[in-house]
């Protein structure tokens, strides 16, 4: 199933969840033979409070490229619209 829906392998699964639980993202408990993974917040909001710094920065930039995009957008159609018309 989770190669079907997601395109990834068991242990490739497996092994992320390893690494996300080391680093302190999620935590895991046993139910059964099963596991069950919990995303752990306070390590989120660590990575979250670190970002800050950075979104003003990009936020511009980021808004800019949207003006840019929708600006070759409209004259792309003004454009063919244009040559339509011909």
């Amino acid at each position: 199933m989770i190669r079907e829906e997601f395109g990834i392998s068991q242990p490739a699964v497996s092994q992320h969840l390893r690494v996300l639980r080391e680093s302190g993202f999620v935590s895991v408990r046993a139910e059964g033979t099963r596991r069950l993974y919990a995303v752990e917040t306070g390590p989120l909001r660590e990575v979250d409070a670190w970002l800050e710094r950075f979104r003003g920065f990009w936020e511009q930039r980021l808004d800019a490229l949207g003006t840019e995009i929708a600006r070759g957008k409209r004259e792309r159609r003004l454009s063919e619209g244009a040559s339509r018309d011909e």
